[in-house]
């Protein structure tokens, strides 16, 4: 990463072949991109870490109960953070004791769907495709919150071991005003909360530089004219949509005009909308960070498996009806 980078800055555009050139810039751009939700993730994650585990699970609700999982899924739209910010997040909020199905909703409906990136998705394809993708991204999220939690319930998958029973003693905003009351802002506090959100973050940013890796070597050699020509509002087109999101590592912010471009040139809304939720479900970061987090290679390949036939349908559906 360091050397793509730099030569990036040494050399630009004249002094090497353009597949090397593809290479650098494609990684410049996407470090572009991520780097302030990446640092906005490490600030989030340092904060957590100083709070009471009470308090945060007084936000999510009761792990395991269907009321558990539309709150995170809530939570999970309205954090303003890229899929690997949300992903570090996600990872501390199952440290502090959320479920499988709350980590799971967090993490599916959380993405794109930021206010940033909503503006941006409004702009390029219209309000009333954007809330509908949002509407739907949340159905998924709680869809495949409630059925982690029954597998977990039923013993087919583990259960979170930091998982803890909420308690009606603990308040949320008169432990909120204790709790920010009690904070000190000072250099020393703030290199705190880095030093920490970084300590904790090294396992996603392992296979995030990994997949930037991988992204940039495809873009290098797949011609991006592949996405219009190929991609139509068809099943195989939607299949070839699918298999370009499990190949390709893209940050929100990078997949945000590439889902436009599938709807708006390839007139294909369900592709789009199977671009942004396959990306999720089948991100090999993501993959990999929850085989990590849970010790659990089936907890992470069941995250495939229970999203991406609910992907697949809705997309088909997005399809029939734009067309």
């Amino acid at each position: 990463m360091a050397v793509s980078y730099g030569l990036y800055w040494l050399f630009g555009d004249n002094s090497v072949p353009q597949w090397l050139w593809v290479i650098t810039s494609g990684t410049a751009q996407l470090l572009h991109e991520m780097w302030w939700g990446l640092l906005a993730a490490v600030v989030f994650v340092g904060l957590l870490e100083r709070v009471p585990r009470e308090l945060v699970m007084s936000v999510l609700g009761q792990g395991g109960s269907v009321r558990g999982v539309v709150r995170a899924t809530g939570a999970g739209i309205l954090l303003d953070l890229c899929n690997h910010g949300i992903l570090m997040v996600g990872v501390k909020l199952y440290e502090r004791g959320a479920s499988l199905g709350q980590l799971m909703a967090f993490l599916i409906a959380s993405p794109w769907n930021s206010l940033s990136l909503t503006i941006v998705m409004i702009a390029l394809i219209g309000w009333q495709w954007t809330l509908l993708f949002i509407l739907l991204s949340a159905v998924i999220g709680i869809t495949t919150g409630i059925i982690f939690d029954r597998l977990v319930a039923r013993g087919t998958l583990p259960a979170n071991p930091n998982q803890v029973e909420t308690t009606e003693s603990v308040t949320f905003w008169p432990e909120l005003k204790k709790l920010l009351k009690s904070a000190e802002v000072t250099p020393k506090s703030v290199s705190a909360v880095l030093k920490d959100g970084l300590r904790d973050s090294k396992m996603v940013f392992r296979w995030l530089l990994f997949g930037i890796v991988l992204a940039v070597l495809i873009r290098a050699f797949v011609p991006m004219d592949v996405y219009q020509t190929y991609f139509g509002p068809t099943l195989i087109g939607l299949f070839l949509t699918l298999s370009a999101a499990t190949i390709i590592e893209v940050c929100s912010e990078g997949s945000t005009p590439i889902a436009a471009d599938l709807l708006t040139r390839a007139a294909a809304p369900g592709n789009s909308f199977t671009f942004l939720m396959a990306g999720i479900a089948t991100d090999y970061t993501e993959v990999m960070v929850l085989k990590d987090l849970a010790k659990s290679w089936k907890v992470a390949l069941f995250l495939p498996l229970v999203t991406l036939p609910q992907v697949l349908v809705l997309g088909w559906m997005l399809n029939t009806l734009g067309t």
